[in-house]
């Protein structure tokens, strides 16, 4: 079987479900955060807009060093924003996809590291289901965010309190 043409379907399914919940941020919303200890709206939103490039990192490198390689949160303002940083990663996501000419090279270890901890050693597919159910994850976290502001939650994967099938 080839996974790459449903890997494709799930990532464009993703994102449009993930662009419903974007519109509806509001920027005065963007620094709210349910506790001390939680992301800011900006923050969550920013981190899954950026969430499928992850994707091209698995599928074009061995692995990333967060030592080596601080990280620069992308820069958002509104819901156009954080839609700009969807569609960029989604495009790397794609690309990297596409590129794929052996889905056994998905087999290949892809290791996170922070220096010389090892966080994490698995195959570069899993890396990729670990991009997808990040998305998810965080997306969750999202739906409850709006619910706490008010604002009405939108369809993932079935119908929500607010819209119904």
């Amino acid at each position: 079987m080839h996974v790459i043409p449903f890997l494709l379907k799930e990532l464009e399914q993703e994102a449009n479900t993930t662009g419903k919940f974007f519109k509806l941020l509001k920027p005065e919303d963007f620094q709210w955060k349910p506790h001390e200890k939680s992301m800011t709206i900006k923050q969550l939103a920013s981190h899954i807009a950026e969430l499928p490039g992850w994707i091209d990192f698995a599928i074009n490198t061995n692995g990333i060093d967060f030592e080596k390689m601080p990280y620069e949160p992308p820069k958002a303002n509104n819901s156009e924003d954080l839609l700009k940083i969807l569609e960029g990663s989604l495009k790397k996501a794609t690309d990297a996809l596409l590129s794929v000419r052996n889905e056994d090279d998905l087999l290949q270890t892809w290791t996170i590291q922070n220096g010389e901890q090892i966080i994490a050693a698995m195959t570069k597919f899993e890396s990729l289901r670990v991009s997808y159910s990040q998305t998810t994850h965080h997306r969750a976290q999202l739906g409850v965010y709006l619910r706490l502001l008010n604002i009405p939650v939108p369809q993932s994967y079935g119908p929500t309190a607010d819209e119904p099938f």
